[in-house]
């Protein structure tokens, strides 16, 4: 870690979430994010690793996933990228709409632009910025 950076990598395990998850967490933590922030970071961010390990390397455990944490005066940036073929964020199924509310996909999605003060899907839909906004800064919460 250099000046509020963090990159991690992991085989495509779900055993490894919760180590990922404890390590920005605690990188949080030191550059003073609160415990209502790190929640809903947490959150997104374990919808984003399962995603990436489930539907983008297939739980291929010879590929890996990817995280950047980016610590910024205002923001976090949190970036995840795996190594599958990608997928288009438009086309999946609204999760609220009454034919899919018994649907569990989708819902991962709903979850992390609700966490996070943006959410950004970089073609060809293998990578992922989240970013959350410090309290106060640019008006955002």
């Amino acid at each position: 870690m250099q000046n509020g950076r963090l990159e991690l990598s992991i085989a495509s395990d779900l055993e490894q979430v919760p180590r990922i998850q404890d390590e920005i967490t605690d990188h949080l933590r030191s550059h003073q994010f609160g415990d209502r922030d790190i929640f809903g970071i947490r959150l997104a961010l374990e919808e984003a690793l399962v995603n990436a390990i489930k539907h983008g390397n297939r739980e291929d455990r010879g590929k890996k996933v990817h995280v950047q944490v980016l610590m910024h005066h205002d923001r976090v940036d949190i970036l995840v990228a795996d190594e599958g073929p990608g997928f288009n964020p438009s086309q999946v199924a609204n999760p609220l709409a009454d034919e899919n509310l018994e649907r569990a996909s989708g819902r991962g999605l709903l979850l992390m632009r609700h966490y996070m003060s943006d959410v950004t899907y970089h073609p060809p839909g293998n990578r992922v910025t989240m970013s959350k906004a410090r309290p106060g800064a640019n008006g955002k919460k």
